[in-house]
């Protein structure tokens, strides 16, 4: 094959990649050369896929291609290639970046931030909230990431029916799922069992607004580029659990809505992108009114798809008999807006904090529960039936009061939700158990909901986490002390730390004060340790039973 020949037929190649070009046709070198110097795998796909490149820029070695860097620079590089000078000459023509380099090579906006390479655990427990937060750099700590992330095993498995909760061992298909524990570590066991196969993912991720005291008691105080890398690590998992007609919807408000929006562009690509739809939260009342300000009266929901060439999406209307009162109209159907509750079609409110309004969960639970939040079962339905029909898969990851998952199931819907807040676990347990029975809050009477169908509950088997919650658990110094004991008698130490230069007789650790000898522990232990790992069941020394062993297995389908 002449020179010409490959320049022609290796530009004809690379522009069918559409990353590798820009807006008008053009084929964008520095992109190109780039995808060359990290092996990117479109770059490697495309070359295999033609017999032509692939026998001039691979080797084949015992049964392997390997790919000839320094042949394709040269190619790339030769001044023959691309001989266009006026192209050339245009390029140099524009807007640059910081670096200098020209946006017209690039065809894409990344969001850059502190910890953008890493992945943070990000509890949200109370007792995480005392300790750092720690990131490990994909780069640097690849084994760490690996551990942190690997499929954990789980316990205290049970499934609820109509008949109460029974012990169980194995776990199906057709099973609705309740995982305590962290959402990071959850969502990444999910991968190995359910890995493209869910088809609506709704989230209401900690709205990062700086309080102390949040709607859920999370975690909502995240510097900025910390809450980014937490929702990053997140969302590149949960578009791994996307099928490819499915679509996710995250809700936020102003304080992080814009770069998330960016973010969403990073992770699912600017062209998935399909609507910002502005939730007008309800009719104006009480302390809300007297802010000095334009009153905030509406959340954000980014609605992405994973594949906009497959998106399914079912198209709804606003009956006649769902109109506000308050309207009066001729028109049987109102087409629904990206504009939530503003229209006076739209009967879209959000629920009452505490009282939870028509939706009465308070009420379905005890006078006791202190219930916050504002999502009601409507807006989730309106989701969900726009993307799924009869047993489909839904999945939220951010749990909260379980109303993603009292809605999934009584559409007839399979549902899987994450929660690691004590309180909101047993909040979303009791919720399902009234839903089982057949409540007539929310949605119900609209499909006719009488209740039956069943849910799994289970835990990510804890580890060091054991040790957290005995540290959080301490009231004084010596049981603090005892506890570090323990500790440094353990395995679950960090590698960072060598336990025989630490002692906890030595004078200058008896002046600590309690609170950072507290702390002094939290930080001995290995935090990418905190739960246990389902490749570690074999394990005896571990706090398994013969039953949770049995679960894990089933729950990823590995033989007895």
């Amino acid at each position: 094959m002449t020179n010409q020949n490959i320049f022609s037929l290796t530009e004809s190649v690379l522009k069918s990649v559409s990353a590798y070009c820009s807006i008008d046709g053009a084929l964008l070198r520095n992109k190109v050369q780039e995808a060359a110097e990290l092996m990117e795998p479109a770059l490697l796909s495309a070359l295999l896929a033609d017999n032509r490149t692939k026998a001039h820029f691979f080797t084949d070695i015992d049964g392997i291609q390997v790919f000839d860097k320094v042949k394709f620079s040269w190619v790339f590089q030769n001044k023959a290639f691309l001989p266009d000078s006026y192209t050339r000459y245009k390029n140099k023509i524009g807007l640059v970046d910081s670096t200098g380099k020209f946006i017209t090579t690039k065809n894409d906006v990344e969001l850059v931030f502190p910890y953008k390479d890493c992945v943070l655990e990000g509890g949200q427990t109370k007792e995480d909230q005392k300790r750092s937060e720690i990131f490990y750099n994909e780069t640097l700590a690849p084994n760490r990431i690996t551990t942190l992330l690997a499929p954990k095993a789980f316990c205290n498995a049970k499934k609820y029916d109509k008949d109460g909760a029974h012990d169980v061992t194995q776990f199906s298909d057709t099973d609705n799922l309740i995982i305590k524990g962290n959402n990071l570590l959850a969502l990444s066991s999910l991968l190995e069992r359910y890995r493209g196969k869910v088809k609506c993912i709704y989230i209401d991720p900690p709205y990062n607004t700086g309080s102390a005291a949040t709607t859920f008691a999370y975690n909502n105080s995240f510097n900025h580029s910390t809450w980014l890398t937490f929702m990053k690590n997140r969302l590149e998992i949960l578009k791994g659990l996307l099928s490819s007609d499915g679509a996710i919807y995250v809700q936020i408000d102003y304080h992080e809505a814009h770069y998330l929006k960016i973010l969403l562009d990073e992770v699912f690509g600017i062209d998935n992108f399909q609507r910002e739809i502005i939730w007008r939260i309800g009719w104006l009342s009480g302390y809300k009114t007297i802010e000095k300000n334009w009153i905030r009266n509406h959340d954000t929901i980014l609605f992405y798809s994973k594949d906009k060439t497959q998106l399914n999406f079912i198209k709804k209307y606003i009956e006649k008999e769902d109109f506000k009162e308050i309207t009066k109209s001729d028109a049987t159907q109102y087409p629904i807006e990206d504009v939530w509750n503003a229209s006076e079609y739209d009967d879209l409110n959000s629920i009452a904090i505490v009282s939870f309004s028509g939706e009465t969960v308070s009420k379905m639970l005890s006078k006791e529960d202190e219930v916050k939040g504002q999502k009601s079962e409507k807006l989730i339905k309106r989701i969900i039936e726009a993307h799924t029909d009869e047993n489909d898969i839904v999945l939220d990851c951010f749990g909260g009061t379980g109303t993603t998952a009292a809605v999934a199931m009584k559409m007839n819907r399979k549902v899987i939700l994450c929660e690691q807040i004590d309180y909101q676990t047993d909040i979303i347990t009791r919720r399902l158990k009234k839903v089982i029975n057949g409540d007539s809050t929310g949605i119900s009477k609209a499909v006719n909901w009488q209740g039956g169908g069943s849910f799994v509950y289970c835990e990510l088997a804890k580890r060091n986490q054991n040790f957290v919650e005995q540290i959080q658990a301490c009231k004084n110094d010596t049981e603090i002390t005892a506890v570090t004991r323990q500790i440094l008698a353990s395995d679950f130490i960090s590698t960072q730390i060598i336990p025989s230069q630490i002692n906890v007789e030595a004078q200058e650790y008896r002046d600590l004060c309690f609170e950072d000898k507290q702390k002094f522990a939290m930080e001995l232990l290995d935090k990418n340790q905190l739960y246990i790992n389902a490749a570690d069941l074999g394990d005896t020394t571990l706090p398994l039973t013969k039953d949770d062993i049995t679960f894990t297995k089933s729950f990823y389908k590995k033989g007895e």
